[in-house]
This record gives structure tokens, sequence and C-alpha cells, in this order.
């Protein structure tokens, strides 16, 4: 009976398994594969524009609505950073408080788009009379706020003056009747022992102040039959803003 043979594979070369050795550490080190490069890809653009919306919400947080300005959190982080750069490096600036007259007599005559027309009226006042370096906020309701640098103290209370002045001669005429604008404002200087709190106080304070000198300065003026002063129905006198600590 014959046996059958055994037919043997034979081996592959040296040369060759170092070849395919080779190819597949290149392969290795050429990264993942298409597909996973694409996934990568994706990932990061998803998580670039996640960072973007991020800053577009931090932003919005930061700013009113209505004026497109920094709201109370915006300005009061501001005043934190500026009240730090000038304890820091000895600098000066100052503080205005505006309180607007007569804006409630404004919105409850002649509804809240007559008051919004005055706030953004008086906004782009604001705006037009500063340095690109200063801040203009809106603290809420009927108040605004400027941060100013580098001015003396008496600069800065011809500053607020002026700004009084520049408010004062604003008119609107809503349902036939012509209303002036106007408003209050107080003044608070920063320097290197100055606190922000503590100067969002001061300049609340002599706002009020300027508020009932203006009494007995500026005339009442007529809204729906009942006239009212610069210090009358003012939606900050009724409910103040709640400061937090900046």
């Amino acid at each position: 009976m014959a046996t059958k043979k055994r037919v043997r594979t034979p081996a592959k070369p040296a040369a060759s398994r170092v070849k395919h050795g080779q190819a597949g550490r290149k392969a290795a080190a050429s990264g993942p594969p298409r597909r996973d490069k694409a996934i990568i890809r994706k990932l990061r653009q998803e998580l670039s524009a996640a960072l973007e919306r991020i800053d577009e919400l931090q932003a919005s947080a930061d700013t009113d609505f209505l004026l497109g300005i920094p709201n109370r959190r915006g300005f009061e982080q501001e005043l934190q950073r500026s009240v730090a750069y000038i304890k820091r490096y000895r600098a000066s600036g100052a503080l205005i408080l505006l309180d607007v007259d007569r804006l409630k007599p404004v919105n409850d005559a002649f509804g809240h788009a007559a008051g919004d027309q005055v706030l953004k009226a008086i906004a782009d006042v604001l705006t037009r009379q500063v340095r690109a370096s200063d801040v203009v906020g809106r603290l809420g309701g009927d108040e605004f706020a400027l941060l100013l640098w580098n001015l003396s103290e008496t600069d800065a209370r011809a500053k607020a003056a002026g700004l009084e002045a520049d408010i004062d001669g604003l008119t609107f005429v809503f349902e036939g009747q012509s209303i002036a604008a106007g408003a209050s404002a107080g003044v608070a200087i920063l320097g290197p022992h100055s606190d922000a709190a503590r100067a969002l106080e001061e300049a609340d304070s002599a706002m009020y102040v300027r508020k009932a000198q203006r009494r007995h300065e500026v005339p009442a003026v007529a809204i729906g039959g009942k006239a009212f002063p610069p210090a009358a129905q003012s939606s900050h006198a009724a409910n103040p803003v709640k400061r937090g600590h900046a």
C-alpha cells in the first residue's frame, strides 16, 4: 500500500516577513482610518460651535436687550475690573448715576412703547457723549450708569451737568402732547482707595440730593393732565435697584 506524501507549504522568505511587518507598522503610524478622522473633525466643529454659543449667551446675559448696552450685571462687572485696575496702577475715574425724570408717568399715560422711546433716546445721548474707553450701562428701570476714566472731580461734575442739560433738551410728542425729558445725576470719584459697592451707594445718594435740587430748578411737566416735577413718580424711588457687591 502506497504511503501518501505530505505536501509542506514552503516558509516565506525572511525578507518577505520583514516587508509585511514594516507595512503594518507604517499603517499604524499613519494614524486612524479616514472614517475616524472624519468623526474627529466633526466633533471639533461641534465643539467650536458650542463654545461660540456659550460666548453669545454670556454676552446676552450681560447686555440690556432693549438698548444694547451693559445691564446692571454687566456694568458692575466692568466697575469691579476698573476699580481693581485703578487700585493697582493708581489711576482715576468717575462713576455717574443718572435717574430719568418722569418715566413712570410716560409709561402710565402713553404705554411702555413710549417709555422705551425715551430710554433709547437717552441711551443714544449718553453713548455719544463719552469716549470709547468709557462704559455706559442701564442698571434697571429708569437708571443709567457711566464709568468715566481719568477725570478730576471738577471735570466729572461738569460732565454730569452737561449730560443733564443734553437730556433736558430732548422732547417727544405722544398722542399730540409734547413731553420734555430730564434726568438727575449723582457723582462718585474713583481712586486707589475706592470700593465698587461703596461708590455705587455714594453716587446713588448724590443722585437723590440732585433730584431734590432740581425740583426747584426745573419746572413741572404736564403728562396726561397732571403736573410732574423731576423728583416725582420715579420708578427708581419706588423700586430701588438692588445692588450686588461688585
